[in-house]
């Protein structure tokens, strides 16, 4: 096949390092940094550029881009996207891009299935890419009532190639309601929690939970500010939620309630064996 990428970020770029790595596949690669686009070409990631009359020639099209620059993307280029395409979106929402580019897709003539590699780094661009990133990772696909199986098959059998453990279907609704919780909170979290001024003084004192709750903090905040307004709706829900979760804690506190206290970080204790039994919680 003929799989071109569209933005050679740390997604897009892992993708194409990826592919080359586990695949006779050729790659052309996009991106707005020029300088990207050659390292990529140094490389070895990507076999030459994505241009609008090379994307005609592509048999699959995955578009690594922020929520409204992947659909300004579809949009000026959806004219040179052949009819025996498939685009898969890698972005982290779904619902505004899905609905966008499906209505597209459908006026065009070619196949459009969102996509979300769950997979990253708290360290972002091409230059922290890797052919590792999606080994073992959950890959979620999330097809329209439109959506021939026979592409569902052709994707599913391509992300497994690429060394994904497991393919997930999902509604875009579905998606950024879960995405919510398991990805944007946590970031949102870990913003929050560095910004104690006892985090300017914590060397020394500090280990694996310090690391592992500050980590995400590191994020590109432009790219994630759009994340996060895209899924205004249960992000702000979740966020709530945990403010309220966190209140009966700090009563426990102020009151020295130990068996309250006590009673809570039970129900946390045995609330994460249940998501270990439901296979969601390493």
């Amino acid at each position: 096949m003929i799989i071109g990428i569209a933005g050679l970020g740390l997604i897009g770029g892992s993708m194409a390092k990826t592919i080359k790595k586990n695949t006779d596949h050729q790659v052309l690669g996009a991106d707005i940094h020029r300088e990207t686009l050659k390292d990529a070409l140094d490389e070895g990631a990507v076999d030459g550029e994505l241009t609008g009359e090379r994307m005609k020639e592509c048999d699959m099209i995955l578009i690594a881009l922020c929520p409204q620059t992947l659909v300004r993307f579809v949009e000026e280029h959806q004219d040179h996207i052949g009819r025996q395409a498939v685009v898969v979106d890698l972005c982290g929402v779904k619902r505004c891009v899905c609905d966008a580019v499906s209505r597209i897709a459908g006026e065009k003539g070619f196949a459009f299935v969102g996509g979300h590699p769950m997979a990253g780094m708290e360290k972002s661009g091409f230059a922290n890419s890797t052919d590792r990133l999606f080994r073992h990772a959950s890959m979620i696909l999330v097809p329209d009532d439109n959506t021939d199986r026979r592409v569902l098959e052709e994707l599913e059998e391509f992300f497994l190639s690429l060394g994904f453990g497991k393919i997930q279907y999902a509604t875009a609704e579905e998606h950024d309601r879960i995405i919510a919780y398991t990805s944007q909170l946590a970031h949102v979290l870990s913003s929050a929690y560095v910004k104690t001024p006892t985090a300017l003084s914590h060397a020394g004192f500090s280990a694996g939970s310090f690391k592992d709750m500050t980590r995400v903090a590191t994020l590109d905040e432009n790219m994630w500010t759009e994340l996060f307004l895209d899924n205004a709706d249960y992000l702000t829900m979740e966020v709530e939620g945990l403010i309220q979760r966190l209140a009966p804690y700090a009563e426990a506190l102020r009151s020295r309630d130990g068996d309250r206290l006590r009673e809570l970080l039970r129900d946390g204790r045995e609330f994460k064996a249940k998501t270990l039994e439901l296979g969601n919680g390493k």
